[in-house]
């Protein structure tokens, strides 16, 4: 039974669960692939070529086939991999070496790792990662250790970082079928940072604290991709009497808790029915809940890369770099106020917002604040007024709105009205919406005035707001009932 009302989430003791929590986060980062020369962009257009591959298991430095790949290898699927010249080469197809390891994506990592208080190793070393689902054409994954024992400051003491990671994006999966698995390899090679903590985290909030802290530390640094995909959190949990759970898939934050305790209550309900919990990569699918994936790997599925060379990290090097190290986002809300012209409080709740900047940049015919109220505030009116979760309002539907407000097909009052739309799954008519021109509103104002004269200002403004619901702006409004009135 999925934990869904919070009276139910309190009576829950984690210390008495034995819970045990971890967190994985994945961050695209750079501008060009880890592992050759390509532009880590995503074109739009249909794919330029297709090829089909099979792959097979080999055993890693212990002289053992990994669990997990001989699972996906007893699936006896082959792949399809289509990709675009722009942004792929042979690299990516495994048909040549690898290039030099990507000196502008170790260096972001090493920054992010020192602001997480880790220790950078002396020598990078890459080693192969046994991955056979497809989804590295190579059969493996390249991975290599940055940087060890961090730690970030939370509400509920310190959590340790374990390892910091350097490794190279997987490719895109976008069918699947009995015989086969289609990928996109655009995705494929793509620099990313894996930031690994200890399994101290107490309960599930404190997991979405955790995770947002590092999100923020890492939107501090330069050089850290922002958008939809581009990040990932990966949640390891355990309770006595159950087993280790990877959940893999998060894309927002705010899902963490609820699918933590629809595992926790998963796990029970087989401990109470005597059912032997083994290892287990689970997927976090869309309604909160999750299906298994996969066993857990384990140390059998590492290698060494033999095709690269080890790089020395200077201890100079380091100390230049601990020198210029960026300012955290947290710590930067009074230029946050001062740049985008934001109130304080507002500046406090925007400053670990992930899109806010963004939409900003994307949607330039916006003023600041208003993306800022319709980011923060509107969700909040919605629920008020409406009583409606206008937490499951997803980064799409603010895109897709505040596009609709940036190229003149709304006002912006019928913002919350399309939200409302969306959060009751009703069909959405922009024409209900289109805006009234300036032109036609004062004309509607003027012919107002004449026709009810000797009423104040505020009962014109109500009567044109009550008429164009939605599609004129209030201040407008009451700037021409001023000018006739």
């Amino acid at each position: 039974m999925h934990i869904k009302n919070k009276k139910l989430k309190m009576q829950l003791n984690y210390q008495e669960l034995g819970f045990r929590c971890g967190l994985e986060i994945h961050q695209q980062i750079g501008n060009y692939k880890l592992f050759c020369r390509c532009p880590s962009i995503k074109v739009e257009s249909p794919p330029d070529y297709q090829i089909k591959r099979r792959l097979r298991a080999v055993m890693g430095e212990t002289g053992e086939i990994d669990i997990a790949a001989i699972f996906e290898t007893d699936k006896n699927k082959y792949f399809i991999y289509e990709g675009h010249r722009a942004n792929t080469c042979l690299v990516e197809l495994d048909e040549t070496p690898p290039y030099l390891i990507n000196g502008e994506a170790l260096e972001i990592v090493i920054r992010v790792a020192l602001l997480l208080n880790a220790k950078i190793v002396d020598e990078v070393q890459v080693m192969r990662k046994t991955v056979v689902d497809g989804s590295n054409t190579t059969g493996f994954q390249r991975t290599a250790l940055v940087a060890l024992d961090g730690y970030v400051e939370t509400s509920q003491g310190k959590i340790k970082i374990s390892t910091i990671c350097l490794e190279e994006e997987a490719a895109q999966k976008v069918e699947e079928t009995k015989e086969y698995v289609k990928y996109n390899i655009d995705r494929l090679g793509i620099p990313l940072i894996e930031i690994a903590t200890d399994a101290s985290i107490q309960e599930p909030e404190h997991a979405k604290e955790v995770a947002g802290h590092i999100g923020m530390i890492l939107r501090s640094v330069e050089g850290i991709k922002r958008g939809i995909g581009t990040i990932r959190q990966d949640v390891n949990i355990s309770i006595k009497g159950g087993a280790r759970t990877e959940i893999k898939g998060f894309q927002e934050l705010r899902n963490i808790p609820n699918v933590i305790d629809y595992e926790i209550d998963r796990q029970l309900k087989s401990i109470n029915e005597g059912r032997k919990l083994n290892p287990e990569v689970r997927k976090a699918e869309q309604d909160l809940t999750t299906s298994f994936l996969r066993p857990i790997p384990g140390a059998a599925r590492m290698y060494v890369e033999t095709d690269l060379l080890p790089i020395k990290i200077e201890k100079k090097y380091i100390e230049k770099l601990m020198k210029e190290l960026p300012k955290l986002l947290i710590h930067k809300i009074d230029e946050f106020e001062k740049k985008y012209k934001i109130p304080k409080d507002l500046a406090k709740e925007l400053i670990e917002n992930e899109n806010f900047e963004l939409f900003v940049k994307k949607f330039n015919k916006i003023e600041s604040l208003t993306i800022a109220n319709i980011l923060i505030n509107i969700p909040k009116e919605i629920k008020t007024r409406f009583n409606l979760d206008s937490s499951k309002l997803k980064e799409q539907d603010f895109e897709e709105v505040l596009g609709y407000l940036n190229g003149s097909k709304i006002a912006k009052e019928a913002v919350i009205d399309l939200f409302v739309k969306k959060l009751k799954n009703e069909k959405i008519d922009l024409n209900q919406f289109e805006a009234v021109t300036e032109e036609q509103l004062e004309k509607e104002i003027k012919k107002m005035i004449e026709e009810k004269p000797g009423l104040n200002s505020s009962a014109y403004m109500g009567l044109a707001m009550a008429k164009y619901r939605g599609k004129i702006d209030g201040k407008k409004v009451m700037e021409i009932v001023k000018k006739y009135s």
